[in-house]
């Protein structure tokens, strides 16, 4: 589903921090070098024969940037050999140069003045991801005069690199900390931290030179505007275009207009229920489940599970960028994942028995220690353990992760959910009462999911005494009840444009495919309880569950359901292909382009004037302000091959998946143009913590 390796954005901004590291020379390998997983050189970078040893300085941001597309190894083998936070104290080391790797912050730059006026290093490399302001720039030009450091600075380079990327097409702008869906729809936040947000936003997008559309009103349209300010201000005032190049970009590639990607920059509110949905596939499930952070997932377990008194451990596990299982699997289904990594682990078995049958021995800690061996098959066999070591330790990983969603599905009933979920429009008011309240139906966080999606979902109408039923009925269960009120009143902004349909074009095959899965599985959970025991998974009841556990959820794979932003992004990118409902949604969206001689949106509004109105969620109806101008007919129907979508206020890791799986359902259908979804998102959060930190926040400001 992914982009093919190399065009992927991941792959792109790999390249760029390695050449940041390479001291922002090319890295450009000899036929025959020896590289590492990620295509990096395993040995430091030569200059005159001679390593150049490198210590890398950066501070939050920087580090969010790099830490889930590159691990310390991978440092190691492009020189760097101590990595350290710009606020740590850091130790004198003269004869090593530093590379810089920093927001344009004043604080930054006064930590940066600080270590050369101390002599801390040899020379610095000076990279901030974003653009720095001249001010800015100017006051550190006369900090370094002041103190006679100037010759040290070796390098100063903006990067553009201020956004994290965490899948191959996956990309947020880390901004969990300013709460954007809270700060862009509550009345209390000031016109200066609104302008903050926007900027920050506007700053992570500046990237190619798109298309721009968005729906009118609303901080999406407030964003588009001054982006697209930002850019056309680049292109005319610019001797060289930043986005000429395609080394430059970060992202997709800028090239003739009608090859130019789109970027469809929406608000949060467009649709509430992904970001509170229970997802069925293992991505979605490992971010919503565990504790998740950078491609980083924290599982917590009991120490002993009849005795909850011991309390928790916790354990940590990296999905690196070189990951293949996670690669291949991320945007698949529980059930069809837990077939493949039985199908994986009897590979590897059958691969590792072949070799040691080979040589002799009857493990493959005994190769090293054995020299009665065939010479010819022992070095094969040598050759090939490294390769089979890293393969058994990323199954035995994703084994652990496995067990413990199983034991997640199990306590909470997320099978039962799920299928709840999916028809969630057909329930009654009754079936949703009688969910509630029946006490072995899963956590309280769980319930209020539910009954937001079915409240957002359904056409029937909620009278006050049922509503009040129901809060009682939530409360009694355990649930924290005070987003209600922000719930109740943004729902008439995404029942006008929530858009999530099933299509009807694979149904069929889809049956078919899932019943042969289904004939399978009572054999693959025998299996997997198996496999649980031999990679040393505490499984006690877990074990005894999983047969059960797996023939309950065999009766509803996911349905081929598109999600209101991939109908918005078919709407956009192939109308002749979209449904008559989205075209209709998306037909007024405002069109913007920054290489146009026409000024679209060059005064933008106050955000406040844009995100103030009678609903809460940025609903139109703000004072005016100048607007981008309206799509002729002939940009309305303009398709496009690549896109970018951006969410304002929050991102889906649903969304996300739901955007590859219908970029890779026009690839096999025989589509002429292979298109490619970027998915973007202001931050990253899951259920529970947009609940906590967002919905609550704004339900405390109306109740």
């Amino acid at each position: 589903m992914a982009a093919a390796r190399g065009n992927a954005l991941r792959d792109k901004q790999i390249l760029s921090i390695r050449k940041i590291l390479n001291l922002n020379e090319a890295l450009e390998l000899s036929e025959g070098d020896e590289v590492n997983a990620n295509g990096l050189p395993v040995a430091p970078i030569l200059k005159d024969g001679t390593p150049i040893w490198k210590v890398l300085v950066f501070d939050d941001l920087g580090r969010d940037v790099i830490s889930p597309v590159l691990q310390v190894s991978d440092l190691r083998s492009l020189g760097v050999t101590m990595h350290m936070h710009i606020s740590a104290n850091r130790a004198k080391i003269p004869d090593v140069p530093a590379i810089y790797l920093v927001e344009p912050t004043p604080a930054n730059l006064e930590a940066i003045t600080r270590d050369l006026k101390n002599g801390l290093y040899s020379s610095v490399y000076v990279n901030f991801l974003s653009s720095i302001p001249r001010p800015l720039l100017e006051d550190f030009a006369a900090q370094t005069a002041v103190t006679e450091t100037s010759e040290q600075i070796a390098q100063i380079y903006d990067q553009y690199l201020n956004f994290i990327v965490t899948e191959p097409d996956l990309f947020s702008l880390g901004m969990q900390k300013q709460h954007t869906y809270w700060a862009l729809n509550s009345a209390k936040t000031n016109d200066e931290e609104l302008d903050r947000v926007v900027d920050r936003i506007v700053s992570g997008l500046f990237s190619v030179i798109p298309v721009i559309r968005c729906p009118k009103g609303a901080a999406a349209e407030v964003i588009a505007q001054r982006l697209d300010r930002k850019l056309r201000d680049h292109v005319l005032n610019s001797k060289d275009n930043l986005f000429s190049s395609q080394s430059r970009t970060p992202g997709v590639a800028a090239g003739t207009p009608t090859s130019r990607p789109v970027l469809i920059i929406l608000d949060r509110n467009v649709d509430l229920i992904p970001m509170l949905s229970h997802s069925w596939t293992y991505q979605s499930l490992c971010f919503d489940v565990f504790r998740s952070e950078l491609n980083r997932i924290t599982i917590e377990t009991p120490v002993d599970s009849n005795n909850p008194a011991k309390g928790t451990t916790k354990k940590s596990y990296d999905l690196a960028a070189n990951d293949f299982f996670w690669a291949k699997n991320a945007c698949l289904p529980f059930p069809q994942v837990a077939e493949d990594i039985d199908a994986e682990l009897t590979k590897y078995k059958e691969e590792a028995e072949a070799i040691t049958k080979k040589t002799g021995v009857t493990d493959f800690e005994d190769l090293q220690n054995d020299t009665s061996a065939s010479a010819q098959h022992l070095k094969a066999a040598i050759t090939l353990l490294p390769e089979l070591r890293e393969r058994k330790a990323t199954l035995d990983m994703h084994m652990n992760i496995l067990a413990a969603i199983l034991q997640e599905i199990q306590n909470r009933k997320l099978d039962n959910y799920f299928q709840l979920e999916e028809e969630v429009a057909k329930q009654t008011k009754a079936q949703i009462l009688e969910m509630i309240r029946t006490d072995d139906k899963g956590q309280p966080t769980d319930k209020l999911r539910l009954f937001i999606i079915w409240f957002l979902s359904t056409e029937q109408d909620v009278s006050r005494p049922e509503w009040q039923q129901f809060e009682e009925a939530l409360v009694g269960a355990g649930c924290d009840k005070t987003c209600l009120a922000y719930v109740r009143q943004v729902r008439a902004t995404t029942k006008m444009t929530q858009l999530t349909t099933i299509s009807n074009q694979q149904s069929t095959g889809q049956q078919s495919g899932s019943s042969d899965l289904f004939n399978r599985f009572s054999a693959i959970s025998t299996r997997l309880t198996d496999r649980l025991k031999e990679t040393g998974v505490p499984t006690n009841a877990l074990s005894s569950n999983v047969a059960s556990l797996l023939g309950g959820i065999k009766n509803f794979l996911p349905v081929d359901r598109d999600l209101t932003v991939t109908k918005i992004t078919e709407s956009i990118m192939d109308p002749s292909a979209a449904s008559s409902s989205a075209i209709a949604k998306t037909e007024h969206y405002l069109y913007f382009d920054p290489r146009s001689a026409n000024a679209r949106g060059t005064m933008p509004q106050p955000v406040r004037a844009a995100t103030q109105g009678g609903a809460p969620g940025g609903l139109p109806g703000g004072p005016g302000g100048a607007l981008g101008m309206g799509a002729s007919f002939g940009q309305r129907r303009q398709g496009f091959s690549e896109a970018l979508v951006f969410m304002v206020g929050g991102g889906s890791m649903d969304e996300y998946g739901n955007l590859q799986e219908w970029a890779a359902r026009g690839a096999t259908s025989g589509d002429k143009v292979k298109k490619r979804v970027l998915y973007g998102a202001s931050e990253l959060i899951n259920a529970g913590q947009f609940i906590t930190e967002e919905l609550n926040r704004l339900g405390k400001e109306i109740s």
